[in-house]
C-alpha cells in the first residue's frame, strides 16, 4: 500500500507580497518538480506553513495541487492538527478532492500520552479510506511517537502504512523497522539522513532540499534503490553543507530565501516567521554557489 518510493518534496507555499497564497506561482513550481523527477508532492506540511493558513486556504491549496498534478505523481496532503476533530475534517476533505494519502503530524503542544496518540491517529485514519503517513518531528511538536506505538498502529489500523521520521534518532528508526517487520514504509524527514535511513529499509525521503535541488535529491534516492550505494552516499555527503545551510534558521525560512535567491519568486513568509538574518543569508548564498545552484 506504499504511496510512493523515492524523493517526495515537502513543498513551500508561495505567497504574494500582500500575504495571499500565490496559486499561479505554486502551479509553476509543481510543474518544475514533476519535470525534474520528483516522485511525490507533499502539500501543506510544515514547510508549506500550514500552521498559518486558514482552514479555507489550507483546503484550497490542497485542492489546487491535486487538480494541477492530475494524477501524474502522488499528492499527499498535510492534514495533521493538535485537534483530532480538525484533523478528521481536513483529512476527509482531502480525500474528497482526490488526495493519494495524508500526512499527519503528531499533535503539537498538547503533549499527548502514547495512549492518546493511538486514539488520535486511529480516529483520523478510520474516518478515511486513503493511506496515512504519520509524521514524527519531536523537535517541533514536543512529542515523540515511540516505536512500540507505531508498531501497534500499523498492526491495528489498516490504512496507517508509513511514517515520516524526523526524530534524528537512527537507533529509534532501527527499532521501529524491526518491530514493524516490513509493514511500515519509512521516509526520512531529515535531508541529512536520507542514505542512513534507507540503509535500514527506508523507502526514500520527504525533502526540503528537493525544493531547490529536485533532480539531485531524486537521483540520490534512485541510485541507492538501484544498488549504487557508494554514489548515493557520495551525493549525500556532497550535499551536507547546503543541507546544513537550509536549516540555519527554522524551516521554511532558509528554503524560501534560497528559492527567492534563485529567482523563483515564492514571496514572503507568514508571521510570526520573519525573513532570514543577513549573516545566515550570506552563508546560504555561499553554499548554494558551491553546490552549483544558479542564483538570479
Amino acid at each position: 500500500m506504499a504511496i510512493f518510493t523515492g524523493a517526495g518534496v515537502a513543498i513551500v507555499t508561495p505567497m504574494k507580497e500582500n500575504g495571499d497564497v500565490n496559486f499561479e506561482k505554486l502551479g509553476e513550481i509543481l510543474e518544475e518538480q514533476i519535470k525534474e523527477g520528483t516522485d511525490s508532492i507533499v502539500i501543506c506540511g510544515t514547510t508549506g506553513e500550514s500552521s498559518t493558513l486558514t482552514h479555507e486556504e489550507h483546503l484550497e491549496t490542497i485542492k489546487y495541487t491535486i487538480d494541477k498534478v492530475n494524477k501524474r505523481i502522488p499528492v499527499i496532503a498535510g492534514t495533521g492538527s493538535n485537534c483530532t476533530e480538525t484533523a478528521i475534517y481536513l483529512s476527509t476533505e482531502a480525500e474528497k478532492y482526490g488526495a493519494d494519502g495524508v500526512l499527519l503530524v503528531t499533535p503539537y503542544y498538547n503533549k499527548a500520552t502514547q495512549k492518546g496518540l493511538i486514539e488520535h491517529y486511529t480516529k483520523i485514519a478510520e474516518s478515511i479510506r486513503i493511506p496515512v503517513i504519520l509524521y514524527n518531528v519531536p523537535s517541533r511538536t514536543g512529542i515523540n511517537i515511540q516505536p512500540k506505538t507505531v508498531a501497534y498502529l500499523v498492526e491495528h489500523v489498516e490504512n496507517i502504512v508509513g511514517i515520516k521520521e524526523a526524530s534524528g534518532d537512527i537507533a529509534q528508526v532501527a527499532e521501529m523497522a524491526a518491530l514493524t517487520k516490513g509493514k511500515l514504509d519509512i521516509y526520512s524527514g531529515n535531508d541529512n539522513q536520507i542514505v542512513p535511513l534507507m540503509s535500514l529499509g527506508g523507502k526514500g525521503v520527504i525533502s526540503v532540499l528537493s525544493n531547490v535541488a529536485p533532480r539531485y535529491t531524486h537521483d540520490m534516492v534512485e541510485k541507492y534503490l538501484n544498488g549504487d550505494v557508494k554514489e548515493s552516499c557520495d551525493m549525500q555527503l556532497n550535499a551536507m553543507p547546503l543541507i546544513n545551510a537550509l536549516f540555519l534558521e527554522v524551516n521554511p525560512i532558509p528554503v524560501k530565501a534560497a528559492m527567492n535567491l534563485m529567482g523563483m519568486e515564492v514571496g514572503p513568509l507568514r508571521s510570526p516567521l520573519t525573513e532570514m538574518e543577513e549573516a545566515g543569508r550570506e552563508k546560504l548564498k555561499e553554499e548554494m554557489v558551491k553546490f552549483g545552484l544558479k542564483l538570479a
